[in-house]
């Protein structure tokens, strides 16, 4: 019987040195998986750009009072349709912050509840233009397109009209009784004005 030949140390087989490679791959990719879900997390999210962006808003009573137009937005952290909006938000206050005050109201914040019943506000994001007086002038509901904001803070700093917002304040009352109602005046709402007399 012969005895088996001793392996050398000095030469490690081939399938040994496949395994190692392999298993340090895998490592690698563990770390650089591990690596990009830590940077990830880090990252902010529209909810840390919405925190973000309130944290740097003018305060309320201070915009009422500087003299400069101001946007106002109620939000919320939970808000996809904020959380959406936060980027370009955030960029439309570089533009325009030295010439309208941004102003950020969280509607789970109790203390901006007259504000909401004074402002209306039935659903977030809700947007208020205010004039150099601190007068509502327009608003709007909803996710805004960045060209459509731009716009209409383009024109607020410039107190020109809004374009793509519906006026709201102050209207002219009309006197019902300035003119005699006829069948064609639109006050009459169709009804038979001297019918019968």
């Amino acid at each position: 019987m012969t005895a088996p030949k001793p392996e050398s140390p000095a030469a490690p087989s081939e399938p040994g040195n496949a395994a190692r490679i392999r298993n340090f791959l895998i490592a690698m990719v563990a770390i650089a998986l591990s690596t990009s879900i830590f940077f990830g997390l880090q990252t902010p999210t529209g909810s840390g750009s919405l925190t973000a962006l309130a944290e740097s808003a003018v305060p309320l009573e201070e915009a009422l009072t500087n003299g400069k137009p101001t946007l106002m937005e109620f939000y919320a952290n939970w808000c996809t349709s904020c959380q959406a909006m936060a980027q370009d938000m955030g960029e439309l206050k570089e533009e325009y912050g030295d010439r309208v005050n941004f102003v950020m109201l969280n509607v789970d914040n109790d203390r901006w509840l007259p504000e909401m019943l004074s402002y209306r506000v039935d659903g977030i994001p809700h947007f208020v233009y205010l004039d150099r007086q601190g007068e509502a002038i327009a608003s709007t509901i909803g996710e805004q397109p960045r060209t459509i904001m731009a716009a209409n803070l383009e024109a607020l700093s410039q107190n020109a009209v809004l374009p793509y917002t519906p006026a709201s304040g102050q209207v002219s009352k009309v006197d019902s009784t300035a003119a005699k109602a006829t069948p064609d005046d639109p006050r009459s709402h169709g009804s038979q004005v001297g019918v019968g007399s």
